[in-house]
């Protein structure tokens, strides 16, 4: 067997370093992703996630190089409106912007003004891949059908949802996170998460008490909702605690392309790396 990454987790964990819990110093996470770009797990890696606020200003500048053509996606937590300028100030350091993620509404806030801004700045984003994180509450569903439509219509955007944080109702029940899988997959809606997924298998945090949905959870249940599932045989996926089930379906489909979910944000690359080899879905002989 291979030690190359599963054709189905290639680009599944974006790394997030610069966020919490790992909150690293910006020259050493640019330096960390460098030699992740450059082992044998590197497929595993997306590219390293920023925020607008540190390119604004000016932490980047004198870390990469323009010749070594370094990929970042962009992080919108100063406001929608900054992104664009955020964007060319990577530009003119030689760094290429593949997607961008902005929040659209604060919980429990109307998302469809905020989208609507995100929206029409696609074109002045210069085709980059969008991802607009939707709260899971109020107005969810026309934000997706919104989502859908504006995919449909040639615009290259997805959705982002929020599975964890630092309090419990950030974390999803695994019906509710079943059923914006299922809306997704309804829609033919791509999808990312980010928050919570520290580990490949449900369980819970004995510091804070919190349950986490795991990434292999949710890996299968995503290739479950492809396959036709409904919200509960889904919502099953994600509760189980016990691995052998969604490993074995997971298993089934490594050669195949990841469908519908995206991927997540991770501050460590190292953990979900470990735990896919512990579990014999990658098959490495040491970690990151």
């Amino acid at each position: 067997m291979s030690t190359q990454v599963p054709r189905l987790l290639d680009g599944l964990v974006d790394d997030a370093a610069v966020f919490p819990p790992g909150n690293a110093a910006l020259p050493d996470a640019v330096t960390a992703h460098r030699r992740h770009r450059d082992t044998w797990y590197a497929n595993l890696v997306g590219p390293l996630l920023l925020p607008a606020s540190e390119i604004q200003r000016g932490s980047l500048r004198g870390l990469t190089d323009p010749a070594e053509g370094y990929v970042v996606g962009l992080i919108g937590d100063t406001g929608i409106d900054q992104l664009p300028a955020a964007r060319e100030l990577l530009a003119a350091d030689g760094v290429t912007v593949r997607q961008i993620e902005a929040p659209v509404a604060k919980r429990g806030q109307d998302p469809q003004p905020g989208l609507t801004e995100l929206l029409t700045l696609a074109d002045r984003l210069g085709g980059v891949l969008l991802y607009a994180e939707i709260p899971l509450t109020f107005g969810l569903m026309g934000a997706l059908d919104a989502l859908a439509q504006a995919r449909a219509g040639g615009l290259p955007v997805a959705a982002k949802f929020r599975t964890g944080g630092l309090a419990a109702e950030l974390f999803p029940t695994p019906a509710e996170l079943a059923a914006v899988i299922c809306a997704c997959r309804d829609r033919e809606l791509p999808f990312k998460l980010t928050a919570g997924l520290h580990q490949a298998i449900r369980h819970r945090d004995p510091e804070t008490g919190f349950t986490h949905h795991g990434f292999v959870n949710v890996l299968g249940a995503t290739l479950a909702a492809v396959g036709g599932a409904e919200v509960g045989g889904v919502a099953e996926l994600l509760a189980a605690t016990d691995p052998v089930r969604v490993i074995e379906l997971t298993r089934a489909h490594r050669d195949a392309e990841r469908p519908l979910w995206v991927g997540y944000g991770s501050c460590s690359i190292s953990e979900p790396l470990t735990d896919l080899i512990r579990l014999g879905l990658v098959n490495g002989g040491y970690e990151a």
